[in-house]
């Protein structure tokens, strides 16, 4: 039995609410003071803190914790967009191995759906979280590749009838909520003037993104489950700087390449993107394979790769609420590699 998901903030940070949200995992634990530290407060909140517990904290609990939910009058709204990340956490990370925060509690209101999380706290244990500034090497991308094969591999050939509601593909709600507006004016502005010419068209992105979700909605390919938002920003460092993934909001049942396509283009520069993408790709297809799913031809892994372009190009071209820097930088990765593949011919082939 699961302490009930907490409504606050100040809830969440109690110690009689915290003492139930982690007795079913450390037995006996009794929190008995809560000393709060940076809170991070947009649509979600992410609020770090550290506990003490009667007879000291448990062996296997860190005392350094962090709580995700939407507890903010703007979060509030919008409660139900964090469900997967939640559900993710408390039902498949254990099982699938994939290297992530380790979370000590998840829940969802079924009257609020609100998904609440405890995770460690990556920083206090001598983690780095990444951007798009980030130094990140092509060996690196290898192993957060891995991650990305692990993942794939453990949940290969899911199937609508066998999974989750919570899992079903949601690439059609991307351009139902934001999508020509938002493109237009990235494109029409700085954020989007490293676009290459050929790709630059706010209509023809939004038309060939289109065409691509309602291609991967017919398609008989098996699926997995995916992160569906590959970019460097949802990765981080361990504490033995192991590339980690983070941020399941988009987790959803898809195809292999969407994760690997947008990861190659988006976490590294260009340059070194050009260098080494033909290796990486060859990696990704061995460890898959190491781990037991049947990896695809050569020839059809390159050319399915450019639909994982076309979605990072897309998500990031309707991304508005982000450091301009940030945005500006991912978009000169993603159109390019966008213009290098030829994705508006390519991706929306049938294969």
């Amino acid at each position: 039995m699961t302490a009930a998901v907490p409504e606050t903030l100040d809830q969440a940070l109690s110690p009689e609410w915290l003492t139930a949200a982690l007795r079913p995992r450390f037995p006996g634990v009794e929190v008995t003071a809560v000393r709060p530290g940076p809170v991070v407060d947009r649509v979600s909140t992410n609020a770090c803190f550290t506990i003490e517990c009667e007879s000291g904290v448990p062996e296997g609990l860190s005392p350094h914790l962090c709580v995700k939910g939407y507890f903010n009058d703007i979060g509030r709204v919008s409660r139900q967009i964090g469900e997967p990340k939640a559900y993710f956490y408390r039902d498949m990370a254990a099982d699938t191995g994939v290297r992530t925060l380790r979370s000590v509690y998840a829940d969802i209101s079924a009257d609020t759906r609100h998904g609440v999380i405890i995770t460690e706290d990556v920083l206090a244990g001598g983690g780095t979280f990444l951007d798009a500034t980030s130094t990140y090497t092509p060996e690196q991308a290898a192993r957060s590749l891995a991650q990305f094969a692990r993942l794939h591999a453990r949940t290969w050939g899911r199937t609508q009838r066998s999974e989750p509601s919570w899992l079903a593909p949601r690439l059609a709600h991307l351009f139902a909520v934001r999508g020509l507006a938002e493109i237009t004016y990235n494109y029409e502005g700085p954020i989007g003037a490293g676009v290459p010419d050929e790709i630059r068209s706010a209509q023809t992105l939004f038309d060939q993104f289109r065409q691509l979700v309602a291609i991967e909605t017919a398609s008989p390919a098996p699926q997995c489950v995916i992160h569906g938002d590959a970019h460097v920003g949802n990765l981080y460092l361990d504490s033995d700087g192991r590339p980690s993934l983070v941020d399941w909001q988009l987790v959803q049942r898809g195809r292999w390449y969407l994760d690997v396509g947008y990861h190659i283009a988006s976490t590294l520069t260009v340059e070194d993107r050009r260098r080494s993408e033909r290796d990486l790709l060859r990696h990704y297809l061995d460890t898959l394979a190491e781990y037991g799913a049947p990896a695809p031809s050569w020839d059809e892994a390159w050319h399915a790769i450019s639909r994982g372009i076309l979605l990072g190009l897309y998500l990031w071209s309707i991304t508005i609420q982000v450091d301009p820097s940030l945005t500006t930088e991912l978009l000169v990765r993603m159109g390019t590699a966008a213009a290098d593949h030829d994705v508006y011919d390519t991706a929306t082939g049938r294969m």
